[in-house]
């Protein structure tokens, strides 16, 4: 799959999303993101609907008016942040066949399959995600197929909650709706979940989960698992899939759509990615080590005269030295995270513009 139409024209793939939690992508605005040709952002249902507030959000008409973007949008079903939060402050959310319970800001809060999409659909996202039950790494086989029996009882909630909101929808493309493939590292389970959402019928699988092996790399086994038992015609999710080798990697197998906290929250400290190559030309995602990092507080850069890299045409890297980068997070002033978050940003569209000859 080369490309998909949303309400905001036609989306290239494979394609990376930053992610805009609470309406921003930080130390940047909506005009820096579409400077770097970055297609899209991903926004948390949970936070801007307990931040912002609902009325707020219907009172703009979408999260693209709110904050200005007139690019693609995911929304993330807020599930995983549930979990996160609750984990975090050493709670627990209690999850039922009902939904999730959490506690928030002292107000407690029941995020069901139906809300987390009629959130969505206040948002006016161009793909939504719906609510999953997250298979934690550590779950026995026997909990991870609960986890999937969970999944699949709330897909078919969400996927019924999505088309009675269809009936008042007035944008001309409906929305893509992802479902999320659970089960853990156990492949019975997680080939009972792809045969269930089969049966309740989406536009899309996400990669669920912890992606992460025993051993600390990327579970390339369970997303090849994933991709071959997907349909052809179904877009392929890599949620939270953010290393530069390990995008291409899935993309190899089949996989279009990425976000990560990665290139926004690095550059913001000084960690920029550059690639090994001369020019943007010469680039070649298909060798190993095409790219690598430069830290950028470090003392060596102090009167370097070099943009970042020669292979990236950001507004960074034809405006500023490293020498003026490595001044501006000395002192710690706010230009050096807007200036490095826009490189890195710019770094992963050439990325995904060179994964496009790779995708199936």
């Amino acid at each position: 799959m080369k490309s998909i139409h949303t309400s905001h024209g036609k989306l290239a793939l494979p394609a990376f999303f930053p992610d805009a939690t609470r309406a921003v992508v930080r130390a940047v605005d909506s005009t820096d993101i579409s400077q770097t040709k970055t297609p899209g952002v991903l926004v948390n249902t949970l936070h801007l609907l307990s931040e912002v507030g609902e009325p707020t959000i219907k009172a703009y008409g979408s999260v693209h008016k709110f904050m200005n973007w007139n690019g693609h949008s995911i929304s993330d079903s807020g599930g995983f942040q549930v979990y996160s939060l609750a984990k975090a402050k050493g709670q627990k959310a209690a999850i039922s066949n009902e939904g999730v319970t959490f506690t928030l800001e002292g107000k407690k809060f029941l995020l069901t399959p139906e809300l987390s999409i009629a959130y969505q659909f206040t948002l006016g996202t161009d793909i939504m995600v719906v609510l999953d039950d997250f298979t934690a790494p550590e779950d026995t086989p026997e909990m991870a197929l609960k986890t999937v029996e969970r999944t699949l009882h709330w897909a078919k909630r969400s996927k019924e909650e999505y088309k009675k909101q269809l009936r008042h929808y007035r944008q001309s493309v409906s929305p893509k709706l992802i479902a999320v493939v659970q089960g853990g590292a156990f492949p019975e389970a997680r080939l009972a979940c792809i045969q269930g959402l089969l049966k309740i019928g989406f536009d899309g699988f996400g990669y669920g989960g912890w992606p992460i092996s025993e051993d600390g790399t990327f579970d390339y086994k369970t997303a090849e698992l994933i991709a071959k038992n997907t349909p052809s015609n179904y877009l392929l999710y890599g949620l939270g899939i953010g290393k530069p080798d390990d995008i291409v990697g899935c993309v190899k197998l089949g996989y279009t759509l990425f976000d990560c906290v990665l290139p926004t929250r690095d550059g913001r400290h000084g960690r920029l990615y550059v690639y090994n190559a001369d020019s943007i030309e010469a680039i070649d995602v298909t060798q190993s080590g095409f790219y690598s990092y430069i830290a950028l507080p470090k003392e060596k850069y102090r009167s370097t005269k070099e943009p970042v890299s020669n292979a990236c045409d950001c507004y960074t890297c034809t405006n500023f030295s490293l020498g003026y980068l490595n001044h501006l997070f000395k002192i710690k002033d706010t230009l050096a995270y807007r200036l490095a978050t826009i490189h890195n940003l710019r770094f992963y569209s050439i990325l995904m513009e060179n994964c496009s000859s790779l995708s199936t």
